[in-house]
């Protein structure tokens, strides 16, 4: 059996608290104290589950909140308390009087965890990291790396042997166009030439006979002359 929840969560309202119900919120707290968080949401008139008003206050409304960035001397109390406790971030948080588990968490993931690798420790094992270890997983991603480009530089290969291929039958084919382009211009001209040779010699014949005719003509009218 899991943990029961707090409230049947029909017709309660959700999103972002508005000031009035952090007035309302902090007003019955701080004049009733906290006996159960179920009862706190009726009691104070608010339309919220206990779940969210225990929420808004330990993250947002208690006075002892403390709020700003983390000194060096909670950085490093931090890491000491995370190589004994692991996660356990509320635990981590009494540790700090004002600061929430939440709050510490989020530091500890963006900020305290690069910290840590930077300077060469390891932030799970809070052990430094082993220089050995570090060289065999680069030299294995070299290796990969190298694999990768191996493949990529076989790939090119066969990509220009296509392409060259390509161009040496585009060249062919194109050598064979024109071949066969200047094979038909040369039938062309050759019929050309016979039709213009048989057009002068058409030519001819016709001055031949007429050349003829006129002396046969003439040869007539000598005669009668004479």
């Amino acid at each position: 059996m899991g943990r029961q929840p707090c409230c049947d969560k029909i017709g309660l309202k959700r999103g972002p608290w508005t000031i009035e119900e952090d007035h309302k919120l902090m007003i019955f707290i701080l004049n009733n104290g906290i006996q159960c968080w179920r009862m706190v949401p009726k009691l104070a008139g608010l339309l919220r589950c206990g779940k969210s008003c225990r929420l808004r206050w330990i993250n947002y409304l208690r006075p002892d909140l403390k709020r700003g960035a983390f000194s060096e001397i909670e950085e490093n109390q931090i890491i000491e308390l995370h190589a004994r406790l692991g996660n356990r971030w509320s635990k981590i948080a009494s540790h700090f009087p004002g600061r929430t588990d939440n709050e510490i968490k989020n530091h500890w993931n963006t900020k305290i965890k690069k910290k840590l690798r930077l300077l060469g420790i390891n932030p799970v094992t809070h052990q430094p990291v082993d220089k050995k270890q570090e060289i065999v997983e680069q030299n294995e991603q070299e290796k990969v790396d190298g694999l990768e480009e191996s493949k990529g530089d076989d790939r090119n290969d066969v990509v220009e042997s296509c392409q060259s291929e390509t161009s040496s039958d585009h060249l062919m084919n194109n050598y064979e166009i024109m071949s066969t382009i200047t094979n038909m211009d040369m039938d062309t001209f050759s019929l050309q030439a016979s039709f213009k040779l048989m057009d002068y010699s058409t030519h001819v014949e016709e001055w031949v006979d007429e050349g003829v005719d006129s002396m046969i003509f003439w040869d007539g009218i000598d005669q009668q002359l004479f």
